[in-house]
């Protein structure tokens, strides 16, 4: 079974539709770890003073952001929980919009929602009224004590959730030189055009994800496998996976909240949070929150250390 990776609930109106988060997307890279080569051990993290050489325990870490003036301001988890106090458990749809407004530019990663408890149904009619009219949302979700801009997609069975990159996230398109638009300014012949287009219309199919595979990672695949039918192998002691947990949720009313949805639009967003507890009593997760950084400051993280070795498949 897949394994969930956050709790929480889509927030539509008054309504809220319980859902656990699946990543809809995996690395399929080759997976190369770290090993000492003397010994054949996986080379794993280290935090390392980058001044002394020392390693430090997790506990003298603080988070710090650097200035211009090259000055640190440094700042508690509580101080950035105080700072940006928003619900951590929370799709927060703000617009609906079509799908091709939004840039391929902007799409970042794919997950999928589905249902929790007795949400089915409320999870069916918010999927099946965005097919109808067309159109996708634009949520803000906070995970891995970041903000991020998502949107809210039909596929199929499923609802998708697909991260999107922030405006100030896309380099200017400025900085680079590219050719005029037009055919005229780039001096391109009539025929020129035709057999180009003719050439594109010839190549012109449906798409079929199946029809596209890795061939690197398979010549790659291909060789391990040949080294490993010939014994060119080293043993290594394997690192032990983390456990996962979950916990229930339900939904209510479903009518009700539609009706006092339509009739609170305009009214202030503080009066929709104060009556979402009658939506769904569902447990709350512990929060995590994230803070907003200025453009002109460089977040300062833990130091930089070595790629940590994974579990190497025999």
């Amino acid at each position: 079974m897949a394994r969930v990776i956050w709790k929480g609930a889509i927030s539509f109106g008054l309504v809220h539709v319980p859902v656990g988060l699946y990543p809809a997307s995996r690395e399929d890279d080759i997976d190369f770890d770290w090993l000492d080569k003397r010994s054949m051990d996986p080379v794993g993290y280290k935090r390392v003073n980058k001044r002394t050489g020392r390693e430090i325990q997790k506990d003298d870490i603080v988070r710090g952001v650097k200035l211009e003036d090259g000055d640190y301001v440094l700042m508690s988890d509580e101080e950035i929980q105080a700072a940006y106090p928003q619900s951590t458990q929370t799709i927060a749809i703000e617009a609906f919009v079509t799908a091709t407004e939004i840039p391929f530019l902007y799409l970042e990663k794919p997950y999928y929602l589905a249902p929790i408890g007795k949400a089915g149904k409320v999870y069916a009619l918010l999927r099946e009224a965005m097919l109808k009219a067309g159109c996708i949302g634009i949520a803000r979700v906070v995970m891995h004590a970041k903000e991020h801009l998502a949107a809210l997609i039909p596929s199929g069975e499923a609802l998708l959730l697909n991260t999107l990159r922030w405006p100030n996230e896309i380099r200017p398109a400025e900085e680079l030189s590219f050719p005029p638009e037009g055919a005229a300014a780039n001096k391109l012949a009539p025929g020129e055009m035709k057999m180009a287009e003719a050439l594109i219309a010839d190549m012109t199919m449906k798409w079929r994800a199946e029809d596209y595979a890795d061939q690197f990672r398979a010549a790659i695949m291909a060789l391990i496998h040949k080294k490993s039918e010939a014994g060119d192998t080293e043993r290594v002691t394997p690192l032990e996976a983390a456990a996962d947990s979950s916990a229930p949720s339900n939904v209510v009313d479903l009518t009700e909240l539609l009706k006092r949805s339509l009739g609170g639009r305009g009214k202030s967003g503080a009066k929709s949070r104060d009556t979402q507890d009658d939506a769904a009593p569902e447990a709350k997760p512990k929060s995590r929150r994230s803070a907003t950084a200025k453009p002109s400051v460089k977040s300062v993280a833990k130091p930089t250390a070595a790629k940590p070795a994974r579990r190497k498949a025999a």
